[in-house]
């Protein structure tokens, strides 16, 4: 794989990860304001600058006041969104979900969601999201990839021609939306009955 014309050997500096398993990437033994911070301090920012963007992430994902708490005095939905305010506040030129609004309620996974597409219109972040919500790739992407079953491969990348400005109501009332909404369930249908027979 290759990132800028150069060979990718390890972990990029350049990118960012928010997994699944939210808890084992947060270390219970320090404050919520210090697992966000890591990432900076490694990269060496300025101690002012990293409070100050510690803080804004904090507050654009809901954890303002929670700064101070230790993880595990948080519910699983406010931990993993503190490994969201992490990778916001490190401004990576990539960053890598796997499935991170699987363990949020409905209304937290729309208010991140419409987050994401904030961060991504004012920092130009590149994001590849892994969901196994159809309506959720279709809302959050540019283009959506499907995916075979093991052996893994890209079975098909839909380009998503809907509005930059997105809303939750309005973007997914669209017509546009629920063609493309269908065509991409419809090739998951196909690609699992296909393998089913085989």
């Amino acid at each position: 794989m290759f990132f800028r014309g150069r060979r990718i050997e390890g972990p990029p500096p350049e990118f960012a990860v928010v997994f699944q398993d939210y808890a084992r990437s947060l270390l219970p033994w320090v404050t919520v304001a210090r697992n966000v911070e890591l990432p900076l301090m490694k990269k060496g920012s300025d101690p002012a600058e990293r409070r100050e963007r510690v803080a804004r992430a904090l507050a654009e994902v809901g954890l303002g006041d929670a700064a101070e708490k230790k993880p595990f005095q948080l519910s699983g939905g406010m931990q993993q969104r503190v490994a969201i305010a992490r990778a916001i506040a490190y401004r990576p030129a990539v960053l890598i979900m796997d499935e991170p609004f699987a363990s949020v309620d409905a209304q937290t996974r729309a208010d991140l969601e419409d987050l994401l597409l904030r961060v991504r219109e004012e920092t130009g972040t590149t994001i590849v999201f892994v969901t196994h919500d159809v309506d959720e790739s279709v809302y959050l992407s540019n283009r959506v990839a499907t995916v075979t079953r093991s052996p893994s491969r890209i079975a098909e990348i839909v380009d998503i021609d809907l509005p930059d400005q997105r809303d939750q109501i309005t973007t997914k009332s669209l017509p546009r939306f629920a063609e493309l909404r269908a065509h991409v369930f419809g090739r998951i249908r196909d690609m699992v009955r296909d393998a089913d027979a085989a």
